[in-house]
């Protein structure tokens, strides 16, 4: 498991770009979404930074569509999350 998804809000933020079945969602619609999820507010400079460190590392690719980002998971990010889900089941089963 890489350092970059040990924090459990990268981790989500991944799972969050992942899940989502039509355009790629922008940073206020993951974040949004983790707040409803967590049902509690993530402090603006925590989740950027998370956002930040994970397209710096390649697990998150940016793209500009307007006044705002959109966010696609790279191969890398993929991988990690596919990772971890076999981690999780092999501790489940």
């Amino acid at each position: 498991m890489t350092k970059w998804l040990r924090s459990g809000l990268r981790r989500d933020i991944c799972v969050v770009v992942a899940g989502t079945d039509a355009e790629a969602p922008t940073a206020q619609e993951c974040k949004a979404t983790l707040e409803s999820r967590y049902d509690d507010r993530i402090e603006p400079k925590t989740f950027y930074g998370a956002l930040d460190a994970l397209t710096d590392a390649g697990y998150l690719a940016r793209t500009v569509d307007g006044l705002q980002d959109r966010y696609e998971l790279t191969d890398a990010g993929e991988r990690a999350l596919r990772e971890q889900y076999a981690w999780l089941r092999d501790a489940l089963d």
